[in-house]
Protein backbone atom coordinates (compact mmCIF):
# COMPACT_ATOMS: atom_id res chain seq x y z
CA UNK A 1 0.00 0.00 0.00
CA UNK A 2 1.72 3.40 -1.49
CA UNK A 3 -0.71 5.58 0.85
CA UNK A 4 0.13 7.27 4.38
CA UNK A 5 -1.54 8.77 6.93
CA UNK A 6 -1.48 12.53 6.81
CA UNK A 7 -3.68 15.32 9.23
CA UNK A 8 -4.92 18.25 7.67
CA UNK A 9 -6.03 21.53 8.71
CA UNK A 10 -9.37 21.90 7.51
CA UNK A 11 -10.62 25.30 8.91
CA UNK A 12 -11.38 27.64 6.13
CA UNK A 13 -10.59 25.15 3.33
CA UNK A 14 -12.83 25.22 0.30
CA UNK A 15 -14.20 21.76 0.11
CA UNK A 16 -17.34 20.73 -2.60
CA UNK A 17 -19.32 17.50 -1.67
CA UNK A 18 -20.74 15.58 -5.45
CA UNK A 19 -23.45 13.67 -3.78
CA UNK A 20 -25.94 14.71 -0.97
CA UNK A 21 -26.41 10.89 0.06
CA UNK A 22 -25.56 9.50 3.43
CA UNK A 23 -21.85 9.28 2.35
CA UNK A 24 -21.73 12.67 1.13
CA UNK A 25 -23.93 13.98 4.02
CA UNK A 26 -21.39 12.26 6.69
CA UNK A 27 -18.23 13.56 4.78
CA UNK A 28 -20.16 16.87 4.47
CA UNK A 29 -20.94 17.42 8.36
CA UNK A 30 -17.08 15.97 8.73
CA UNK A 31 -15.49 18.97 7.20
CA UNK A 32 -18.32 21.41 8.52
CA UNK A 33 -17.35 20.30 11.98
CA UNK A 34 -13.55 21.21 11.44
CA UNK A 35 -14.28 25.17 10.27
CA UNK A 36 -13.92 24.26 6.42
CA UNK A 37 -16.27 26.04 4.00
CA UNK A 38 -18.63 23.58 2.35
CA UNK A 39 -20.51 23.31 -1.15
CA UNK A 40 -22.60 20.61 -1.85
CA UNK A 41 -23.78 19.59 -4.81
CA UNK A 42 -26.39 16.68 -4.99
CA UNK A 43 -30.25 15.51 -5.69
CA UNK A 44 -31.05 16.43 -1.85
CA UNK A 45 -31.30 19.77 0.29
CA UNK A 46 -30.46 18.59 3.91
CA UNK A 47 -31.08 21.50 6.13
CA UNK A 48 -29.66 20.58 8.72
CA UNK A 49 -25.83 20.93 7.14
CA UNK A 50 -27.10 23.90 5.92
CA UNK A 51 -27.71 25.39 9.35
CA UNK A 52 -24.21 24.24 9.99
CA UNK A 53 -23.25 26.39 7.05
CA UNK A 54 -23.08 24.03 4.28
CA UNK A 55 -24.06 25.60 0.54
CA UNK A 56 -26.16 23.53 -1.82
CA UNK A 57 -25.82 24.46 -5.64
CA UNK A 58 -26.35 22.17 -8.75
CA UNK A 59 -23.94 21.01 -11.13
CA UNK A 60 -24.98 23.75 -14.27
CA UNK A 61 -21.09 25.53 -13.28
CA UNK A 62 -19.13 22.35 -12.45
CA UNK A 63 -15.91 23.57 -13.82
CA UNK A 64 -16.37 26.92 -11.67
CA UNK A 65 -16.99 25.22 -8.61
CA UNK A 66 -13.60 22.58 -8.99
CA UNK A 67 -12.17 25.86 -9.44
CA UNK A 68 -13.04 27.07 -6.18
CA UNK A 69 -12.26 24.58 -4.20
CA UNK A 70 -9.49 23.04 -2.59
CA UNK A 71 -11.11 19.71 -1.71
CA UNK A 72 -13.11 18.07 -3.74
CA UNK A 73 -15.43 14.43 -2.37
CA UNK A 74 -17.12 12.64 -4.99
CA UNK A 75 -19.61 10.93 -3.62
CA UNK A 76 -22.43 10.35 -5.93
CA UNK A 77 -23.97 6.99 -6.80
CA UNK A 78 -23.64 7.99 -10.41
CA UNK A 79 -19.66 6.33 -11.20
CA UNK A 80 -19.92 8.57 -14.75
CA UNK A 81 -20.29 11.89 -12.96
CA UNK A 82 -17.60 11.09 -10.37
CA UNK A 83 -15.09 9.96 -13.69
CA UNK A 84 -16.26 13.46 -15.59
CA UNK A 85 -15.87 15.39 -12.63
CA UNK A 86 -12.89 13.92 -11.26
CA UNK A 87 -11.08 14.33 -14.57
CA UNK A 88 -11.61 18.03 -14.19
CA UNK A 89 -9.95 18.30 -10.41
CA UNK A 90 -5.98 18.53 -11.85
CA UNK A 91 -4.00 19.69 -9.06
CA UNK A 92 -6.86 18.91 -6.22
CA UNK A 93 -7.28 16.98 -2.97
CA UNK A 94 -9.37 14.42 -4.33
CA UNK A 95 -11.33 12.13 -2.47
CA UNK A 96 -13.68 8.99 -4.62
CA UNK A 97 -16.08 7.68 -2.02
CA UNK A 98 -16.63 4.76 -5.20
CA UNK A 99 -13.11 3.90 -6.28
CA UNK A 100 -10.66 5.54 -3.63
CA UNK A 101 -7.50 4.62 -5.68
CA UNK A 102 -8.83 6.90 -8.42
CA UNK A 103 -8.36 9.80 -6.17
CA UNK A 104 -5.86 11.28 -4.51
CA UNK A 105 -6.80 11.24 -1.00
CA UNK A 106 -8.82 8.47 1.43
CA UNK A 107 -10.51 9.35 4.42
CA UNK A 108 -10.58 6.68 7.05
CA UNK A 109 -12.99 5.45 9.59
CA UNK A 110 -12.33 7.80 12.74
CA UNK A 111 -13.25 8.81 16.10
CA UNK A 112 -12.45 10.76 19.46
CA UNK A 113 -11.72 9.54 22.54
CA UNK A 114 -10.80 12.70 24.95
CA UNK A 115 -8.00 14.26 22.65
CA UNK A 116 -7.42 11.60 21.33
CA UNK A 117 -8.20 11.30 17.24
CA UNK A 118 -8.20 7.79 15.84
CA UNK A 119 -8.43 6.66 12.60
CA UNK A 120 -8.19 2.99 11.00
CA UNK A 121 -8.14 1.97 7.11
CA UNK A 122 -8.28 -1.60 5.72
CA UNK A 123 -7.14 -0.49 2.47
CA UNK A 124 -10.57 -0.75 1.19
CA UNK A 125 -11.12 -4.88 2.24
CA UNK A 126 -13.32 -4.35 4.71
CA UNK A 127 -15.25 -1.73 6.40
CA UNK A 128 -16.77 -4.28 8.62
CA UNK A 129 -13.47 -5.04 10.33
CA UNK A 130 -12.87 -1.52 10.43
CA UNK A 131 -16.47 -1.04 12.42
CA UNK A 132 -15.51 -3.88 14.55
CA UNK A 133 -11.50 -2.69 15.06
CA UNK A 134 -13.37 0.68 16.32
CA UNK A 135 -15.50 -0.51 18.71
CA UNK A 136 -12.33 -2.80 20.08
CA UNK A 137 -10.04 0.29 20.83
CA UNK A 138 -12.65 1.70 22.20
CA UNK A 139 -13.50 -0.68 24.87
CA UNK A 140 -9.62 -1.07 25.94
CA UNK A 141 -9.26 2.85 26.49
CA UNK A 142 -9.83 4.38 29.92
CA UNK A 143 -10.36 7.22 31.15
CA UNK A 144 -6.84 6.92 32.97
CA UNK A 145 -5.36 6.72 29.49
CA UNK A 146 -7.09 10.24 28.73
CA UNK A 147 -6.60 11.85 31.54
CA UNK A 148 -2.59 11.04 31.40
CA UNK A 149 -2.25 12.70 27.65
CA UNK A 150 -3.94 15.95 29.42
CA UNK A 151 -1.60 15.76 32.15
CA UNK A 152 1.38 14.77 30.28
CA UNK A 153 0.47 17.69 28.23
CA UNK A 154 0.80 19.67 30.87
CA UNK A 155 3.83 18.58 32.28
CA UNK A 156 5.63 18.96 28.95
CA UNK A 157 5.52 22.59 29.15
CA UNK A 158 6.28 22.51 33.12
CA UNK A 159 9.49 20.76 31.79
CA UNK A 160 10.39 23.42 28.63
CA UNK A 161 10.81 26.02 31.42
CA UNK A 162 12.90 23.93 33.64
CA UNK A 163 15.08 21.68 31.66
CA UNK A 164 17.09 22.72 28.75
CA UNK A 165 18.09 18.86 27.48
CA UNK A 166 15.67 16.63 25.50
CA UNK A 167 16.70 13.22 26.62
CA UNK A 168 16.20 14.50 30.45
CA UNK A 169 12.51 16.15 29.84
CA UNK A 170 11.76 12.83 28.13
CA UNK A 171 13.30 10.81 30.97
CA UNK A 172 10.70 12.34 33.30
CA UNK A 173 7.77 12.38 31.05
CA UNK A 174 8.11 8.18 30.94
CA UNK A 175 8.79 8.31 34.95
CA UNK A 176 5.46 10.28 35.09
CA UNK A 177 3.62 8.19 33.54
CA UNK A 178 4.51 5.18 34.81
CA UNK A 179 4.53 6.52 38.54
CA UNK A 180 2.11 4.32 41.10
CA UNK A 181 1.11 7.33 42.87
CA UNK A 182 0.11 9.58 39.83
CA UNK A 183 -1.45 6.32 38.41
CA UNK A 184 -3.66 5.97 41.20
CA UNK A 185 -4.42 9.73 41.25
CA UNK A 186 -5.70 9.39 37.61
CA UNK A 187 -7.54 6.04 38.08
CA UNK A 188 -9.72 7.97 40.71
CA UNK A 189 -10.30 10.82 37.94
CA UNK A 190 -8.43 13.58 40.25
CA UNK A 191 -5.97 15.33 37.44
CA UNK A 192 -5.09 18.31 39.60
CA UNK A 193 -3.62 16.15 42.16
CA UNK A 194 -1.76 14.41 39.79
CA UNK A 195 -0.52 17.49 38.20
CA UNK A 196 0.21 18.86 42.22
CA UNK A 197 1.78 15.54 42.44
CA UNK A 198 3.93 15.87 39.49
CA UNK A 199 5.17 19.15 39.97
CA UNK A 200 6.54 17.99 43.23
CA UNK A 201 7.83 15.21 42.01
CA UNK A 202 9.85 17.70 39.23
CA UNK A 203 10.64 19.49 41.58
CA UNK A 204 12.56 17.00 44.11
CA UNK A 205 14.63 15.27 41.52
CA UNK A 206 15.31 18.39 39.20
CA UNK A 207 18.77 19.10 40.74
CA UNK A 208 19.90 15.52 40.58
CA UNK A 209 19.76 16.10 36.20
CA UNK A 210 20.86 19.95 36.05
Amino acid sequence: MNWTPIYLNCENRNVLVIGSGEVGERRAKRFLDVGANVIISGGNRLPHLEELGATFKPLDDIESLVKWCDILILASGDNEINTRINKLAKGKIVNRADYPEKGNTIIPTTFSLGDAQISIYTGGKSPLMARLLREKIESIITTEDLLQIELQDYIRVQLKNKISKQRIRRKYLYEISENKTIQEYLKDGDLESAKKYADEYITKHIFEDN
